[in-house]
């Protein structure tokens, strides 16, 4: 299937995002063979900073393959960052209400027309202290088993140092000059999930699958170790629940 037309709107976001990022960060971009010249396809992005879908989608851009993020329905709504959101394509989600199938029937087609399609799976900022990727929801995985379309894991780091995740005053650190990190991964082996019965388990398992190559990614990133156990929001477990509480108040207030 052909690629998807860049058109006016990402056209114009790009010009008005890109100067800034190139004049006040750094780039430290690998991997961009890995994103799929034609046809559709899916990626799996970590999520640490309010400012790394910029960085990401600054990536995916200079590819020629532009993502469709998945996004909260309220963001469509707002003024002119709705308009944004409506002309460059994004895909609404609605929470907790009947609508809430919608957004992944609309990646699905999505994916069938030969487009890119952008999944946070964490679904949120990741509240793990160290800021490693947290257990994923199961949207990804879902739509990856209905189109068996590939799935290209992408790892970011960096944007957090400019922003912090869960400082109590969103501004953005400038100086010094920050490394916005992107990486994206060899399509992930889902293979052995084809085929079988889209269970809850199943659907966890692929998810866990999809983390693990992000995590992958990000530790050689970081040249870490990530913890042996995924952090759980809500649920984490009393050691690494210990670990958060002892981190510095500005950095855990949202």
């Amino acid at each position: 299937m052909a690629r998807r037309r860049i058109g006016f709107w990402y056209r114009l976001a790009a010009i008005l995002v890109k100067p800034p990022l190139l004049v006040f960060f750094r780039r430290d971009w690998r991997g961009m063979g890995h994103i799929p010249a034609e046809g559709g396809f899916i990626t799996a992005v970590n999520h640490n900073s309010y400012l790394d879908p910029l960085s990401y989608a600054h990536f995916q851009y200079n590819t020629g393959r532009v993502p469709r993020f998945l996004a909260k329905v309220s963001l469509f709504n707002d003024g002119a960052v709705g308009r944004f959101m409506r002309g460059t394509g994004q895909i609404p989600v609605y929470r907790n209400t009947t609508d809430a199938a919608d957004a992944f029937r609309a990646a699905v087609d999505a994916v069938h027309r030969g487009e890119c399609v952008a999944f946070y799976p964490e679904g949120t900022l990741t509240r793990d202290p160290e800021l490693w990727p947290m257990e994923g929801k199961t949207g990804a995985a879902r739509v990856a088993l209905l189109t068996r379309a590939p799935v290209i894991p992408v790892a970011q780091w960096g944007a957090h140092e400019a922003m912090p995740p869960y400082a109590r005053r969103k501004r953005i650190r400038l100086l010094p000059r920050k490394t916005l990190t992107v990486v994206a991964g060899p399509p992930v082996d889902l293979g052995e999930f084809y085929d079988r019965e889209p269970t809850p388990e199943l659907l966890r398992d692929v998810t866990v699958v999809i983390m693990d190559a992000i995590t992958e990614l990000l530790a050689e990133v970081r040249r870490e170790r990530p913890p042996l156990e995924r952090y759980v929001h809500r649920s984490a477990s009393p050691e690494r629940r210990g670990q958060e509480s002892s981190a510095p108040e500005e950095e855990r207030a949202e």
